[in-house]
């Protein structure tokens, strides 16, 4: 396949490998992996590009993940699902449920494939695990030399504590073993609430509830927040009038008109969250449990997010909140606020940990640095964690102590990977290029 620029999906990273290639099997992958380890270059598989840094990057040959897709197994008894890892979240969710299974836990994107949503460590809110690498029983990459690599939570299971959020670093992942469950309802309400109401009731909130998600508008004391339950009632799906109103029209269409005049008239932002945050309402629905999980993301923006130690988390996001009004900087979108528990992926964010995620966001045609950059000491000061798949600065330097098997986890990619052939400018940052 010939070499076209490739694009990210916020449109901040642009790569342009001297080779694409669109591997249709696992056999596929060891001959691209091979061929690229026998002509020097180094090698990639993409997922969907909603990740914000240049995770994927690559000059070399960059792998298409569009032809990697489908359930390859079921296992009821063990209660797991294969799936191939160019699958793309929305698609195995309807698999899924075509089955009558489901996932424990999403994040409210279902866009990624799901070897790049375990890769960076994509993550919903509470449960028992929070994130989907947590959901991981097994796995299949291709190792720097092409052999394949076979884990589970059984055999190499140190390995696969490592290759869970494993960056892309260890290898091509070509095939993915979710634990899975019998499919399930959530029952959501959502309601505005103050900021020192949801602040002051945070704790009390996420122990009392299966999954909270809140979002807080920037220049104002309101929030929306959205608590979802595990339920056995009769499905109760919001009509399809109202709810192409609510998350259309208004949280698509609407909001990114908003943005627009913001981004014209970037003055005008406080007053114009102002106006959103008062029209928000109170609604409640029951319905399929990926269907609750996950909401329509149409306005492109970018984001840094970070995980800090769940009891300093509302002392955080206050602290953030001073700095963002004594700055003012006009941020036209909500500050997202999710609990996450603690996992055992070695470079998980929320590794040996529960945690609180804070997400900051601006318009995908504004200057994010100076916003993300202040605010992103104030959650280095708390001890936070980035999201690898989004925008921050760290380095191996500085991120190293934060983890304690990072050692670890740079052991297992000397074995998979000695050469670097899955080394980019990202990891060479954020890990540190070895030998």
């Amino acid at each position: 396949m010939t070499s076209e620029p490739w694009q990210s999906w916020s449109g901040l990273v642009t790569a342009r490998p001297a080779q694409v290639l669109a591997p249709a099997s696992e056999a596929e992958v060891v001959d691209a992996v091979e061929a690229a380890r026998a002509s020097g270059l180094p090698v990639k598989m993409v997922g969907s590009g909603h990740s914000f840094t240049d995770i994927a990057l690559t000059s070399g040959v960059m792998l298409l993940p569009d032809r990697l897709v489908g359930v390859t197994a079921v296992d009821r008894e063990a209660m797991t699902v294969s799936v191939l890892a160019g699958t793309p979240l929305h698609l195995l969710n309807s698999r899924l449920a075509e089955l009558g299974l489901a996932l424990h836990n999403l994040g409210d994107i279902d866009r990624q494939t799901v070897a790049g949503a375990i890769a960076t460590g994509t993550h919903g809110s509470g449960g028992v695990w929070s994130s989907l690498s947590a959901q991981v029983a097994g796995l299949t990459l291709v190792a720097g030399d092409g052999s394949l690599v076979r884990m589970t939570d059984t055999e190499e299971a140190e390995l696969l504590a490592a290759a869970r959020v494993g960056l892309g670093a260890l290898g091509v992942v070509t095939e993915v073993t979710f634990r899975v469950e019998p499919a399930f309802r959530l029952e959501a309400v959502e309601e505005p609430m103050s900021w020192d109401r949801f602040t002051g009731a945070f704790e009390e909130m996420v122990a009392e509830n299966h999954h909270v998600d809140i979002h807080w508008f920037p220049d104002t004391d309101r929030a929306l927040v959205k608590r979802n339950n595990r339920t056995i009632d009769e499905p109760r799906p919001l009509p399809p009038a109202r709810a192409w109103v609510a998350d259309e029209l208004l949280a698509n269409r609407v909001f990114g008109g908003i943005t627009r005049v913001g981004e014209l008239v970037p003055r005008a932002i406080p007053a114009l969250n102002r106006v959103a945050s008062r029209g928000l309402g109170r609604r409640s629905y029951v319905d399929s449990a990926h269907r609750v999980f996950v909401a329509s993301r149409k306005v492109r923006f970018r984001e840094m997010e970070y995980a800090v130690p769940r009891e300093g988390g509302m002392a955080a996001l206050a602290e953030a909140r001073s700095l963002m009004e004594r700055a003012q900087w006009p941020v036209s979108f909500p500050v997202e606020i999710r609990a996450g528990v603690a996992d055992d992926a070695w470079l998980s964010p929320s590794y040996g940990r529960d945690t609180v995620y804070l997400a900051f966001h601006v318009s995908a045609r504004t200057d994010h640095t100076g916003y993300f950059t202040a605010v992103e000491q104030v959650l280095r000061d708390h001890g936070g964690r980035p999201h690898w798949g989004k925008l921050h600065t760290r380095t191996a330097a500085d991120l190293a102590p934060e983890y304690p098997r990072f050692a670890d986890f740079l052991a297992r990619r000397d074995r998979l990977d000695p050469d670097r052939l899955f080394a980019n400018h990202y990891l060479d940052r954020v890990l540190g290029p070895g030998r």
